[in-house]
């Protein structure tokens, strides 16, 4: 399921940058990205609480003007099929619950704040925002349905596991576009690629940036190994490593059409998912999907 990797031998792939400096300059780029705001920081803050107030929760929302309207907007689409229309914070808060929530309004705020940023030409914001809904929607479904290790991370993780190309995209735009060049030309393998010419490959580079907000350590470690994952190859171990998942998501939203970069290689066409096992739930896992991840579309 891993895919296996090719050497790389013609050592003209690799440019004289290609070692610290890109990595240095890409993490400049990091701070050059929006921050989130007070009132998002504050919100994951108490939707992380063990005894959650909704009505605080609500209150938060109700001050940032675009994430309630967009909330509201979710909440009365197809994916909860109500006969009447929501029109109060406070009752959308209500039917979409904790995880849901938290999910939502991370999403939702991180592709706002993100869609200011000015990228190079054949870099799509929306693209990449897109894979890394899907892929942590996905992820936090699986998280839900197997013994994962650190699943409460799934989400997180899946969201910013690709962080890493929009920095080497911003902190070292020429870089990248004549790798990727040299990538559509030649077709070697993503990871060994990535660090032979950049010398780090995305996955650390996420990884890094992660460590550099100071989210959780099972969180880094997850986004920097979920292309090749320490722990995979066997379908029946357990438990599952958060990497694992993260990886089988992405190369499932990478083979339902939504591609991030033009260094990723298009998985085969097979049931990933089908990868874990998962029998008789698979139906509903893949359900549950389509209505999370075509409700979430419309905000991108």
């Amino acid at each position: 399921m891993i895919q296996q990797s090719r050497e790389i031998s013609d050592k003209a792939y690799v440019p004289e940058s290609a070692v610290c400096p890109v990595r240095d300059r890409a993490l400049r780029a990091l701070a050059e990205l929006p921050p989130f705001s007070p009132i998002l920081n504050r919100l994951i803050a108490n939707l992380a609480q063990p005894d959650v107030s909704f009505g605080k929760v609500a209150d938060l929302i109700e001050k940032d003007a675009v994430l309630a309207g967009n909330l509201l907007k979710l909440v009365n689409s197809a994916l909860y099929g109500r006969r009447g229309t929501i029109n109060s914070v406070r009752h959308a808060v209500s039917m979409l619950g904790v995880d849901k929530l938290r999910n939502a309004a991370l999403s939702m705020s991180v592709a706002r704040m993100w869609s200011h940023v000015k990228t190079p030409s054949g870099w799509s914001l929306a693209s990449f925002n897109l894979h890394a809904v899907g892929v942590a929607i996905l992820s936090d479904l699986l998280a839900q349905r197997l013994p994962v290790d650190d699943g409460e991370g799934a989400f997180a993780a899946g969201l910013f596991h690709d962080l890493g190309w929009l920095l080497l995209v911003l902190g070292c735009p020429e870089e990248y576009e004549r790798a990727a060049g040299l990538f559509q030309q030649n077709q070697p393998s993503g990871p060994d690629f990535e660090s032979q010419f950049f010398g780090i490959s995305h996955a650390e580079l996420s990884a890094d940036a992660l460590a550099i907000w100071n989210l959780p350590k099972p969180i880094q470690m997850a986004v920097h190994d979920h292309v090749r994952p320490e722990q995979d190859s066997s379908p029946g171990q357990r438990p599952i490593a958060l990497s694992q998942v993260v990886n089988v998501a992405d190369q499932y939203v990478q083979q339902r059409g939504h591609h991030l970069s033009a260094f990723e290689q298009r998985p085969t066409a097979v049931e990933i998912i089908d990868y874990f096992g998962l029998g008789a739930e698979l139906a509903g896992l893949l359900g549950d999907f389509d209505a999370q991840f075509s409700s979430i579309q419309q905000f991108f």
